[in-house]
């Protein structure tokens, strides 16, 4: 499962949350390419996540299932925990877990915006503090959150996706801040429009407008950002923390006017 073209993690651990969806998936397999031990996380898709280190297995790769409920403190402790037991270490930390649902403000309640917040930011705050402990112990580590352009440009019924994006950007400059002296390094990966099946059908002006818009004049893989998170995990990144890396082909520097 080896690619020569990405930096080696050999001998490293990885704890990928959100492993079970179609970015996490792709972070953990380009983690488990460069060589490194991937703790692959989910919460209810335990088929695709066992599908997952099944072909990472056949690969060659190494990798395990855990579940946890990122939404629940304990349980991201727990998680954390089980992972640095899996193999005596934890070197990077991608908290990639989130949900991103459609709604205007006009109908959001409280309740609403609360669920959206545990979900994409509480659970990388509460990560993030579980894994500083041994990354401090074994003499540091890596942690990405999983961003988005919209952290730094909002789009049409996502207020609240958008504020928890832009809150993970400010969080991980904050625990840089923190962090650092231990050794360990924070950053965000802020993707632009990653491609799905069947996207092109159930959003073809979205898809055309990107494709116009974006230089590279095509829409991400989740490879792409898979490709970004093991940078910041390697040696070739030791020197860079508390910045956020766009992957958007480009998309951003696309006039607005």
């Amino acid at each position: 499962m080896s690619d020569p073209n990405l930096p080696r993690l050999t001998g490293r651990v990885a704890l990928v949350t959100g492993a079970g969806g179609q970015v996490g998936a792709g972070i953990a397999r380009q983690f488990a390419r460069a060589g490194a031990a991937v703790v692959v996380h989910c919460h209810r898709s335990t088929d695709r996540a066992r599908q997952l280190v099944e072909e990472i297995s056949r690969a060659g790769g190494t990798a395990l299932v855990l579940t946890a409920d990122l939404t629940r403190e304990q349980e991201c402790h727990r998680l954390v925990t089980e992972a640095v037991a899996w193999r005596g270490r934890l070197d990077a930390l991608v908290n990639n877990a989130g949900i991103q649902p459609v709604q205007e403000l006009t109908g959001m309640t409280a309740g609403d915006w609360r669920a959206l917040h545990e979900s994409n930011t509480t659970s990388a705050f509460s990560c993030t503090q579980a894994a500083a402990g041994p990354m401090s112990a074994q003499g540091g580590g890596s942690i990405t959150h999983i961003a988005s352009i919209e952290g730094t440009q909002p789009a049409h019924g996502h207020a609240h996706y958008s504020a928890s994006k832009a809150a993970l950007i400010m969080f991980a400059r904050s625990a840089a801040l923190e962090y650092g002296p231990h050794g360990i390094r924070v950053n965000t990966v802020s993707p632009g429009l990653i491609h799905r099946p069947d996207l092109e059908t159930d959003w073809p002006q979205g898809v055309q407008r990107w494709q116009r818009a974006a230089p590279l004049g095509r829409l991400g893989r989740a490879s792409d950002i898979g490709n970004a998170c093991v940078f910041l995990a390697s040696d070739a990144a030791s020197w860079i923390t508390g910045t956020d890396l766009v992957v958007d082909g480009g998309v951003s520097a696309h006039p607005t006017w």
